[in-house]
This record gives C-alpha cells, sequence and structure tokens, in this order.
C-alpha cells in the first residue's frame, strides 16, 4: 500500500469517536479493530496518553504500525495481534489494569475488502478465503464445499438475512458436485443463478451480497467476537470510561444494543426467568438513547460510512 492510499483512508465517524472518549495525555485506550489505524491515530493526535491497538489481521496491523510511524506517533502505541474477545488478556499481558475508553469498529475493512487475494468481496475474482487471521480456522472455501445443505442455509439465512437461503443452499450443493467451488466469481455467480430471473433484475445489489456477508461473519466467528467483549466492557474500562462501538449491520446493532441495555440494568438473572431477584446493580449507563449515525458529508465523501450506526456507554464506579 502506498504512502497516499495510508494517508487517504479515513476512519469511520471519527471525530465523534475523539468527542466521546475525549482522550487526555494520562489515560489508556484500546482500539479493538485497528484496521489500517485511522481511529487510534485520532486519538492520539487527540492527545491520548497510550492507545493498545488490536487486529486479528497481521496485514493490518503492518499498515496501521506504518501509518502511525508516518505521523510520529508509534511510540505512544501497543500494536498486538489479537481478537478483540482476548482484550483483558492482553491488558493483563501490559500490565494495564482499567482503561479510560475503547473504540469498536466491528465489521470488516476495506484493507480486506480491495485485495482480491483474500476473497472477501466478488468485485474483482479471487481465492474463495474471508479469513481474517489466515492462520487459523476454516476458510469461505472449506464451508461452502463441506457443510450440508441445512448447514448453508442455516448460515445464509441468520447471518445473512437471506430470504433466497434455501435457493442458494441447495444452488452450491448441486454445483459443488460438479467441481469444488475455489474462487469468489464462481461462488457469485452461483447464487446469481439461485435467484429468480425477475427479483435478479430488481435487486439493488448484487445477488451474491448478503452471501458473502454470511460466510465472512461464520467463518470469523465475528458475532460470538463481538458478544465476548461487549461482555467484558464493564471489566476493562475505569469508572467513567467510555466504550464507543460502530456497527455497519443489524445483526451487530442488537447485539450493542441489547447489552449496554441489560449492563444499564445490572440485572444477572436468567432472561426466561419473570421477575428479578438479583438485586441489580448497574454497571454502565447508556449515553445514546438511539444510534448516532454520520453527517450527511461524511456519507457524501466516505461511502463506507452509509451503514455504520454508534452506539456509547459510560462504565460506573
Amino acid at each position: 500500500m502506498s504512502e497516499e492510499q495510508v494517508y487517504s483512508h479515513v476512519p469511520v465517524m471519527a471525530r465523534e469517536v475523539v468527542d466521546w472518549i475525549a482522550p487526555g495525555p494520562e489515560g489508556r485506550y484500546v482500539d479493538a479493530t485497528v484496521g489500517l489505524g485511522g481511529h487510534t491515530l485520532a486519538l492520539l493526535r487527540a492527545g491520548a496518553g497510550r492507545v493498545l491497538a488490536l487486529d486479528r489481521d497481521a496485514s493490518a496491523l503492518t499498515e496501521a504500525r506504518r501509518t502511525l510511524e508516518q505521523a510520529s506517533c508509534l511510540a505512544r502505541a501497543a500494536l498486538y495481534q489479537a481478537r478483540y474477545k482476548d482484550i483483558k488478556q492482553v491488558l493483563d499481558a501490559l500490565g494495564w489494569d482499567k482503561v479510560q475508553g475503547l473504540v469498536l469498529d466491528a465489521g470488516v475493512s476495506s484493507l480486506q475488502l480491495n485485495d482480491s487475494s483474500r476473497g472477501f468481496s466478488f468485485v474483482h475474482d479471487g481465492p474463495l478465503d474471508m479469513r481474517m487471521d489466515r492462520e487459523e480456522g476454516w476458510s469461505a472455501r472449506d464451508v461452502v464445499n463441506s457443510a450440508r445443505e441445512e448447514e448453508l442455509r442455516k448460515i445464509i439465512a441468520e447471518y445473512g438475512q437471506e430470504p433466497m437461503a434455501g435457493r442458494i443452499a441447495r444452488r452450491i450443493v448441486q454445483e459443488r458436485q460438479k467441481g469444488r467451488i475455489t474462487s469468489t466469481g464462481r461462488l457469485a455467480d452461483i447464487v446469481s443463478m439461485a435467484y429468480p430471473r425477475p427479483r435478479r433484475a430488481k435487486s439493488r445489489n448484487h445477488p451474491a451480497t448478503k452471501t458473502f456477508q454470511a460466510l465472512r461473519i461464520a467463518v470469523n466467528r465475528e458475532l460470538e467476537d463481538l458478544q465476548a467483549v461487549m461482555d467484558s466492557i464493564p471489566d476493562i474500562l475505569a469508572p467513567g470510561g467510555r466504550a464507543v462501538v460502530i456497527t455497519f449491520h443489524s445483526l451487530e446493532d442488537a447485539i450493542v444494543k441489547h447489552t449496554f441495555r441489560r449492563q444499564a440494568k445490572g440485572c444477572v438473572c436468567p432472561i426466561e426467568q419473570p421477575v428479578c431477584t438479583c438485586e441489580p446493580r448497574p454497571r454502565v449507563r447508556v449515553l445514546t438513547k438511539k444510534p448516532l449515525l454520520p453527517a450527511g458529508e461524511e456519507r457524501e465523501r466516505n461511502p463506507r460510512s452509509r451503514s455504520a450506526k454508534m452506539r456509547v456507554a459510560e462504565a460506573l464506579g
């Protein structure tokens, strides 16, 4: 990636992140998904004392390091390759107890989408991979070629919210009998063929969009990771510390909304129990009654921001 590309990267809602977290020179902060380093750089330039920057993608950490070096901010950053559900373990390794703020930009990064060799996008043909960490787990190719039809249908329906999930899963199983599905282009064509022609003609987005989202979420266990880090927020934030979470689709936003709401009530009773008996102790205060959306100017300038939603909560003592 060129120097021009590094500096042209615009993190989503960076101004709002800085405003809500209000970093200070004595504070310690976490960027749970550093990507190309945009939010970390914004926090450091706004006066953050130290920032722990995590990413499970080694390529992202390389680019983030370059971004911070070019801005002369690397000395105040600690970069670690880790899933964001593992923040507590990394903080323990650093000897950090509580932090004054956390930002989490969920989902796939532009670095991953723009690299056809990673297999996240069907815009350019490439190997069907989709792993954020290429050293771990099954790839999308493994899932597409090995999962039973019902498993594929469930993945595509639940994680992609795709009404054609049954037809798509059936077509994938039929086509893989002719030969393994190994490229993004072939998978995209198979999904398109599964769509009824009238529906395909009326679709605003490519018919494969939701299927690719579903496979990416399943391969990387994104929702499980998001739930895990959301559950840990009251334990890693100092009193008054703020968590700023940016999501890009309704499944992520629902996890953030409901977890913040539960933590604000402080009730730990089983959800099926009709009456609270646990003497609830609220652990956070939700600062955004509704999700914040990017300003119109940002949505025009940065297409990735158009689906973004931000929610903010503050840790209680």
